[in-house]
């Protein structure tokens, strides 16, 4: 009898560093085994594009940010497993994320200088790296206000190194990411501060591929929505800083196109 190959699972929005991506992969592990349905962890690197992960037959179980997932059609779109719940207070128990806005520790910024600063930016199609950061400096900037900016920086890690070198003045960091550095890599936010905090969006969300067999992708599903009912998934995802995995509300998420356009209209084209 052949044997069937495992799909794939892909923590690499979240991979801020080798222990954090260790966390993942125990997760991984438990989710495999908790739902009976094979999952092999990989890495998927950067700069290894997100939109080929996303596309992958094999998908099983991968984070997806918002953005995109909201700019595909209904019955393009990868199937959507469960969001995540940080213990955060920008998160306020619900499935929400927003974007730390930071500059060197010893920066004398504050929120009125940032519409003159240097801004690094991650890539273009992230809700946390780039339209989140664009539409909370449309809100403090007249109409047509045009920002110096660096990018693509491709990641978290790439907005702290370009501030640590000097090349952007401020950034934007994902307020989860910093929250797995905060709690297990705090030395790489030592240089660092918060000027500020974006507005809350719905979080990226686990996903699988639409070519999956539905009882796999309710196999997956069903175990993620339950893992804080289960005292091994309680302990893995409080060592992720998450208080549970809840149902997505998918139509959130069509929101962030029409949020991008209006910042859009407010900003000059540089941004």
């Amino acid at each position: 009898m052949a044997t069937v190959a495992p799909s794939i699972a892909c923590s690499r929005m979240y991979n801020v560093g080798p222990k954090v991506r260790g966390l993942w992969d125990d997760l991984f592990a438990w989710l495999s085994e908790e739902s009976g349905i094979r999952l092999e962890a990989i890495a998927h690197a950067a700069p290894a594009p997100l939109s080929e992960l996303w596309a992958r037959p094999d998908l099983g179980a991968a984070f997806m940010c918002g953005y995109p997932f909201s700019l595909l059609k209904a019955d393009e779109r990868p199937v959507a497993l469960a969001a995540p719940v940080s213990t955060a207070p920008w998160a306020d128990g619900r499935p929400l994320y927003a974007s730390h806005i930071v500059a060197a520790r010893d920066a004398a910024f504050d929120p009125a200088d940032l519409p003159a600063l240097r801004w690094g930016w991650t890539v273009r199609d992230s809700q946390s790296g780039y339209h989140a950061p664009r539409a909370f400096l449309a809100g403090l900037s007249r109409p047509g206000t045009a920002v110096k900016t660096v990018g693509p920086l491709l990641n978290p890690n790439g907005v702290v190194d370009a501030i640590a070198t000097g090349r952007i003045d401020v950034g934007a960091i994902d307020a989860y990411a910093w929250q797995l550095l905060e709690m297990h890599e705090p030395e790489a936010l030592a240089p660092l501060r918060i000027i500020a905090t974006t507005a809350a969006t719905p979080v990226p969300l686990l996903v699988a591929s639409r070519r999956q067999p539905a009882e796999m992708v309710s196999a997956l599903r069903d175990t993620l929505l339950r893992a804080h009912h289960d005292a091994q998934g309680q302990g893995i995802l409080a060592s992720l800083g998450l208080s549970q995995f809840a149902a997505p509300d998918v139509a959130a998420y069509d929101s962030l196109p029409k949020r991008a356009q209006e910042s859009d209209r407010l900003l000059a084209a540089s941004w």
